[in-house]
């Protein structure tokens, strides 16, 4: 008996020594049976065997194992499956693993370049399964990895590119089908010819170029920018080129996939929605298309006709252009002759044309690649190939081919041209110079007079730095801690100037009057307009306001926040000066039925968009942490464009470090926005804020105010209304009449949606603003919500409105609370 119990006790260590149950390393001997699996120390990955879809072959993959559970990032045998579950995948005591079969037949096998003293087969946590020796961290050591031989799916730290001396290519191909992982038609990968680019086909037909590296992004690829999320790194020497993205925070979670259908996303994983969000997607317009425009040509997504001809070009078939069918391309006008007298015209702002047979040096300046190009006969543009030092050359030789506009992040070309054309163009230049030395004449004759206006200049300057200093004393260098307190950066109006540009403050360009005082519409000498806010004498906190938004708004910067342009201080006079806002203000719009016709489905979403965009700068992005207090809809006001722009920050407050949440005895704000713990506890925080967008993205898609809202059903208010709509699977009613032409109803109930999570109750339960503009942004799945605030039916009239932004308010539910003490 007791050499039975021997030699059972020793058959179960061997046993268990040749298994791998959840570890992340296996060692030599040992073994992954089909149900085993290993997991990454940090729990992100796992491998083991699976079976996609329908299909009934099983696979060695990796997955995620936390979140998105069955994702699968990398497959082994992706073109020969195992038909059962008899597979084993075995590592050798030579450092090599082995997937067998039923009749130990190989499957599938790694492979190796040099041999390691203790080898071991372990899981990162970055996704990679590296064979290595068992004490080198360096990735550059490794035997052998599944980095190296990626799938459809591309991971942080994974490169994509190819390595020149061995000829291995890191580029990644969709799986032929949602069953069957086997190298489909779609890839990405980069084209090592001429100057390297990155390149997405379907089977050997490109269908989109990010293009080539300019020291920054891939010169096609905008969205590549620098970001809090990821940096990007490009190699190209003798041994490889290559690119791959780094995470600056591990708990993101991001993956590039090329997929089946053809379609290449981004995607980042949302905690608070457990779905995956996309960041982006290939092929997003038409301009991204290859070769869209054809040879010569750029195109501008942004213009009605979406190619031009590039200068000193015109339409090879003006018939094709002229209904739109531009693939034909353009040619010269005149042709070159390599004669003297030829150079260059520069064309800024553009992605880099087709590279792949391009020659380029990265070590010689712009000039050099000038003189270069313009010796070689061939040679028809040259540009550089980094942007960030103005050094490299790139050269090419033939038609210029998959262009386009690119005004903020686009690089410089150089197009070379015939001298009789560059004659045109310097007989142009000369016309220009004439004017110029005209008007260097009549300045001449006018210096006599800047003489005198210079000493006005000197005579008045003593002026301005007394208003400056008087300016200081009354914001009072104590309002904020020291910490704040910076020399003001803003500039100072003399009081003249805009009894000027308003008519000596006319009642014509009257434009409203709110708690703060009267708003004047003035236009200044040169013609720019302005609205000026003038303090009431009798404003009970117009002061306060006043000191808040000079100390605040002035150190602001974002297209959806209004700009402060100045202020003035003179005796009694306190002012406010900002840029004119032509159409008002959102409650103009949209809680009027005949102004309401105006703003279509594509503009109301375009609006919430940029609210959103303003109050995540606010929230996270600007230099001060800020909470704006009183959104509202008569607070966000309209460009000529009809782009919103968020105004008033007399009642904003500012947290620093990690504050997340305030107490005050001192409520402001207006009914029918405030969240439930501010109105009742005082309580307010980031979240404050989120619960008024809430309430205002209800009132853009509904048309109708939250206060003073009526229904024939109940008593409650607009947020009420939508939330018993959404609960009996209704949404659609809560739609303006004036969107049932225009709008995606699809788009317009995800917006209430959204809405409605940033109502509800608890501040806790309410998504940031980071998460809010995701959601807008994206297609994923959202979480259901919960009762909003205030879901109690209403036994009291309504009040009328007091208060209104820098016009006459169309209001006449809206109350702005000053002061209140909820004790």
């Amino acid at each position: 008996m007791d050499t039975f119990a021997e030699v059972f006790v020793c058959l179960c260590l061997l046993f268990f020594r040749r298994t791998s149950t959840a570890v992340d390393t296996i060692s030599p001997g040992q073994s992954i049976r089909d149900g085993d699996t290993i997991v990454s120390s940090g729990q992100i990955y796992e491998l083991g065997f699976f079976t996609p879809g329908s299909s009934s072959g099983r696979y060695v993959g990796i997955w995620f194992k936390k979140i998105s559970t069955g994702t699968v990032v990398w497959v082994a045998n992706r073109e020969t499956p195992i038909l059962d579950r008899s597979g084993v995948l075995n590592f050798t005591d030579q450092g090599i693993l082995l997937l067998l079969n039923r009749t130990n037949g190989i499957v599938w096998s790694s492979n190796k370049t040099r041999t390691a003293r203790n080898p071991i087969a372990q899981l990162l946590d970055s996704g990679n399964f590296a064979v290595k020796d068992e004490n080198d961290v360096n990735p550059e050591n490794y035997l052998w990895q599944s980095f190296d031989y990626p799938c459809d799916t591309h991971l942080p730290e994974m490169k994509l590119g190819r390595n020149l001396v061995t000829g291995l290519d890191w580029s990644l191909s969709s799986w032929k089908s949602l069953d069957d992982p086997a190298r489909g038609d779609n890839t990405a990968g980069i084209d090592p010819r001429g100057y390297p680019q990155l390149l997405y086909k379907k089977g050997n037909t490109i269908t989109f170029r990010p293009g080539s590296w300019n020291g920054i992004r891939f010169t096609g690829a905008t969205r590549l920018r620098p970001n809090p999320v990821f940096t990007y790194e490009f190699v190209l020497n003798e041994k490889e080129v290559s690119y791959k993205i780094h995470l600056r925070n591990r708990s993101v979670i991001s993956r590039l996939v090329v997929n089946a259908t053809g379609v290449t996303e981004r995607l980042t994983w949302i905690d608070q929605t457990h779905s995956w969000a996309r960041f982006f997607a290939v092929g997003e317009d038409q301009c991204d298309t290859y070769n869209f425009c054809g040879a010569n040509a750029k195109c501008n997504i942004n213009k009605a006709s979406l190619c031009d001809c590039l200068k000193g070009f015109e339409p090879k078939s003006e018939r094709d252009w002229s209904f739109q069918g531009w693939s034909s391309g353009c040619a010269r006008k005149t042709a070159l002759a390599c004669s003297a007298g030829e150079g260059f015209v520069k064309h800024p702002g553009i992605k880099m044309p087709d590279t792949s047979s391009s020659w380029f040096n990265r070590s010689i300046s712009l000039k050099e690649c000038e003189d270069l190009c313009l010796k070689n006969c061939s040679c028809v543009a040259y540009a550089n190939t980094d942007i960030t030092t103005r050094s490299g050359c790139l050269l090419w030789f033939s038609d210029l081919i998959d262009i386009r506009d690119f005004t903020d992040t686009g690089q410089d070309l150089y197009v070379r041209m015939a001298a009789s054309y560059l004659g045109e163009i310097k007989k142009k230049e000369e016309s220009r110079r004439r004017k110029k030395r005209a008007v260097i004449i009549i300045c001449t004759t006018i210096f006599g007079a800047s003489v005198l206006v210079l000493a006005f200049i000197l005579y008045t300057r003593k002026g301005r730095i007394k208003l400056q200093e008087k300016m200081r004393s009354v914001i009072g260098r104590g309002y904020y801690d020291q910490s704040r307190n910076e020399d003001l950066e803003l500039p100072i109006v003399d009081l003249m100037t805009i009894m000027k540009a308003t008519d000596n403050f006319s009642s014509e360009n009257k434009l409203g009057e709110g708690g703060f005082g009267p708003v004047y519409k003035g236009t200044l000498l040169d013609g720019q307009e302005i609205a000026v806010k003038r303090l009431s004498m009798i404003s009970g906190q117009g002061l306060e306001e006043f000191k808040n938004e000079v100390l605040l708004i002035a150190k602001l910067q974002h297209r959806n926040l209004v700009k402060l342009l100045g202020c003035c201080i003179d005796g009694d006079e306190r002012m406010l000066i900002y840029e004119y806002m032509p159409n008002k203000s959102l409650d103009f719009f949209i809680f009027d039925q005949s102004r309401s016709k105006l703003l279509e489905w594509n503009k109301r979403i375009n609006i919430i968009d940029g609210i959103a965009r303003g109050l995540l700068y606010l929230h996270q992005d600007s230099r001060l942490r800020i909470i704006h207090r009183d959104l509202k809809a008569s607070n966000v006001l309209l460009d000529k464009g009809m782009n919103p722009k968020i105004s008033d920050f007399g009642m904003a407050r500012i947290f620093g470090g990690d504050q997340t949440e305030a107490n005050t005895n001192r409520v402001v704000g207006t009914f029918g926005y405030m969240a439930p713990e501010y109105a009742v506890d005082g309580l307010f925080s980031l979240k404050s804020d989120i619960f008024s967008f809430g309430v205002l993205v209800l009132e853009i898609v509904s048309g109708r105010k939250n206060r003073g809202f009526h229904s024939h059903d109940h008593l409650h208010n607009l947020v009420g209304h939508a939330w018993r709509l959404w609960m009996e699977d209704k949404p659609l009613e809560l739609i303006d009449n004036m969107l049932e032409e225009s709008a995606a109803f699809s788009e317009i109930i995800r917006c209430i949606h959204v809405g409605l999570l940033c109502v509800q109750q608890r501040p806790e339960d309410r998504p940031n603003m980071s998460t809010v503009v995701l959601m807008l942004g994206g297609e994923s799945s959202l979480p259901q919500p919960k009762q909003p605030g205030f879901f109690t039916e209403r036994f009291m009239p309504e009040a009328k409105s007091s208060s209104s932004n820098y016009r006459s308010s169309t209001s006449t539910n809206e109350i702005t609370i000053t002061t209140l003490d909820p004790r």
